[in-house]
């Protein structure tokens, strides 16, 4: 038996790992059988209007080609609770590459051929698919994403901003981002005796049965959504999305299992995406940087199909002390594409825009980057009050910028060169919210002295399978190898949605429950165990209830090393270092991979990451990776992840904190800082290609 103080925190490889390389792990495209029929969409064509005829002629004559279902014969949906999954039930085209058919055959090349042979006619109204900060439908919504207020104000923060004596407002904007996973979203579904069973690349198994249940008028028992290996999904899988709606229509339709992977070219319309946002922040601050005012305006957009604003005036809620502050967001409904969650949504996008003001202010001041933010830490969470269960941020400057070096360096612009290339440093902060939602879990002892863990996480290349089987352990005083973790079905115990940085704390918890509850349960038992063994489920209800009287929050500072090249604008990263307070590290191997993806990600978001709207023909130009383009691992040499052993015994049984996001929080902001440091040159507009760098280069 291991010293189970020593479990939590100790870098155990992930266990599904071997299955991943060797290609034994089957994702949600890979269960197929032979009598699988493929499906393949056709798009809309238009950025909005109706449609007017669908010849399928052509397509059913293409060999192989089985059925081609449009909103005339598709079977008929109950509402959906997402709007977005109510597809061929009508004639509207709310959005250039909404689904006006599907065509279904016995291999995927018919498929594909089918749908190029499918003639759609439409009729077309005006489109309105560019956000400008004046556009006349901006509204200030009741809430924005996550139940956040879309207003906020405390004192008078326009009057305090006039009256202090160094000011700062600016603008900055970024583009529409796309979540791209490595696995496309995906669906096999088949009906077996009423039964139906979708295997679906998805955050949450749970979510997508209890939305088709909805959508296809059926009991929640009558359907199982498997998805026990899923290759990535940044918050674009962590609502079902229209293909398994379609899969499991088609299925019912044809009698037969259907496949239905979505070409990674339909992802930008069909799978959400971050919205661009203009950011508007105003800082006013004293001569020693002590801020009196701090303003963050949003303006960002939203489809007509459904509500989501991207709440990026948010963390400047959290983050600084100030007496006066408004923090407001206004949105518009065009012809787009619904916008969703992406990796930290509303974080990555307002704390690039804040601390950039923050460098800016900074700047102006002659104050040292860090040095400023350190001035202006709060005692209580500025907008609501409340005590924070623990804010280390300070702990993560200081000690950052120690292991960074960034003490040594020359605080002037454009100081440093090698050569051709001009060289700088910048910093950043970092917060996220710990999330925690309710779930359950069993545990069970088996007769050989073997436990089993079952809980309905969706593992999304976190390492989950690894991390439950250690809180587990720890409780149990057993080796986390003797523990078996069943996740991915949604006949197991119902848990939360692998989002928000939430999934380990809310299965955690309920893991943690049923061991603990199990350990009492075998300390009253005498004899042998029963051939089925002793099995407890537990479930959180009652501890998520429960509103903390504490705001929780992670916290992290990035550091970053930049090279310009003077004659082509091309940025290189030489050193990207974060520190992270995010609770206690459950597993150090896990968690290090994670706070660096996320860096990454924050990477691309700052210089390779960006996708437009084109106003005439109301889509993204950047559809698939040629053009959007996703950086990686060779595009920073230096890459460090450190963390502080944060005590807080206000989180959960085991004191953790989320750390999926808070790793890219930061970063794009530290960069853009880099970047300025390097070249004199402040630019507001991500990403920071070489295009634009040129103009400000000597």
């Amino acid at each position: 038996m291991s010293d189970s103080t020593r479990v939590l925190g100790a870098p155990v490889v992930r266990r599904e790992g071997r299955d991943k390389v060797t290609g034994t792990a089957r994702y949600a495209a890979e269960h197929t059988s032979a009598d699988c029929l493929y499906g393949w969409i056709v798009p809309a064509t238009v950025p909005t209007g109706r449609v007017t005829a669908i010849r399928t002629a052509d397509a059913l004559a293409v060999p192989g080609v089985h059925t081609v279902l449009t909103h005339d014969n598709a079977p008929r949906l109950k509402e959906p609770d997402d709007p977005i999954l109510a597809v061929l039930q009508d004639d509207r085209v709310p959005h250039r590459g909404w689904p006006v058919a599907l065509v279904l055959a016995e291999s995927l090349e018919a498929a594909r051929a089918g749908a190029s042979a499918v003639h759609a006619e439409y009729t077309t109204t005006g489109h309105d698919v560019v956000l400008t900060g004046d556009h006349p439908g901006l509204y200030i919504p009741e809430e924005a994403n996550g139940g956040h207020p879309g207003l906020r104000e405390r004192g008078d923060a326009m009057r305090a901003f006039e009256a202090a004596p160094v000011r700062i407002d600016a603008t900055y904007t970024l583009h529409g981002l796309h979540n791209h996973p490595m696995e496309p979203h995906a669906s096999t579904a088949r009906w077996s005796d009423g039964h139906l069973t979708v295997h679906d690349s998805s955050q949450g198994s749970t979510a997508v049965r209890n939305s088709l249940a909805t959508a296809l008028g059926l009991d929640r028992n009558r359907i199982t959504v498997v998805s026990e290996h899923v290759g990535g999904g940044f918050g674009s899988k962590g609502t079902p999305r229209p293909q398994s709606v379609l899969a499991a229509m088609a299925a019912r339709h044809t009698g037969r299992p259907v496949q239905l992977a979505l070409p990674r070219r339909y992802m930008a319309a069909i799978v959400g995406h971050r919205a661009p946002t203009l950011q508007r922040v105003r800082l006013g601050a004293d001569r020693d940087g002590v801020l009196s005012s701090v303003s963050h305006e949003i303006v960002t957009q939203t489809s007509r199909i459904k509500e989501f604003v991207e709440q990026a005036a948010v963390p400047a809620r959290v983050m600084y002390a100030s007496p006066h502050s408004r923090t407001e967001h206004r949105v518009a409904a065009l012809d787009v594409p619904s916008p969703s969650w992406m990796r930290a949504p509303g974080e990555a996008s307002g704390m690039y825009a804040l601390e950039s003001a923050m460098d800016e202010l900074a700047c102006a001041l002659g104050i040292d980057p860090v040095e400023l933010r350190l001035r202006n830490e709060p005692q209580a969470e500025p907008d609501s009050g409340r005590p924070f269960s623990s804010r280390n941020l300070a702990a993560c400057l200081t000690q950052g910028a120690a292991r960074f070096g960034w003490n040594d360096r020359d605080p002037r612009p454009a100081a440093r060169e090698e050569g051709p290339w001009l060289l700088g440093t910048g910093v950043a902060s970092a917060t996220y919210p710990v999330l925690v939602s309710r779930s359950a879990a069993s545990a069970q002892a088996a007769p050989d002295g073997s436990y089993r863990v079952r809980v309905n996480t969706t593992d999304i290349g976190t390492g989950a399978r690894t991390v439950l089987a250690q809180i587990a352990a720890s409780v149990l005083g057993t080796d986390p190898e003797n523990v078996q973790v069943d996740v991915g079905s949604s006949d197991l115990p119902t848990a939360s949605v692998a989002g928000g940085s939430s999934g380990t704390a809310s299965w955690g918890s309920a893991v943690h429950k049923a061991a603990t509850a199990l350990v009492r349960r075998l300390a009253e038992h005498t004899g042998p165990l029963p051939p089925d063994g002793l099995t407890v489920t537990a479930d959180t209800g009652d501890e998520t209830a429960q509103e903390s009287p504490y705001a929780r929050h992670a916290f992290g500072a990035h550091f970053a090393e930049v090279a310009v090249d003077s004659l082509t604008g091309e940025v290189r990263v030489r050193r990207l270092l974060g520190m992270y307070a995010a609770g206690r590290i459950l597993n150090s191997r896990t968690a290090r991979s994670q706070f660096i993806g996320g860096m990454v990600m924050g990477l691309g978001m700052a210089l390779t990451e960006g996708s437009t709207m084109d106003p005439a023909f109301g889509d993204f130009t950047e559809s698939d990776l040629a053009s959007y383009h996703v950086p990686s691992c060779a595009d920073v040499p230096d890459i460090q992840a450190h963390w502080i052993d944060e005590d807080d015994p206000h989180l959960n049984p085991m004191g953790s904190k989320g750390i999926g996001e808070i790793g890219i929080v930061g970063t794009a902001a530290a960069l853009g800082n880099a970047v300025r440091h390097a070249t004199g040159a402040r630019l507001r507009t991500l990403p920071l290609t070489p295009d634009k760098l040129l103009p400000y280069l000597p």
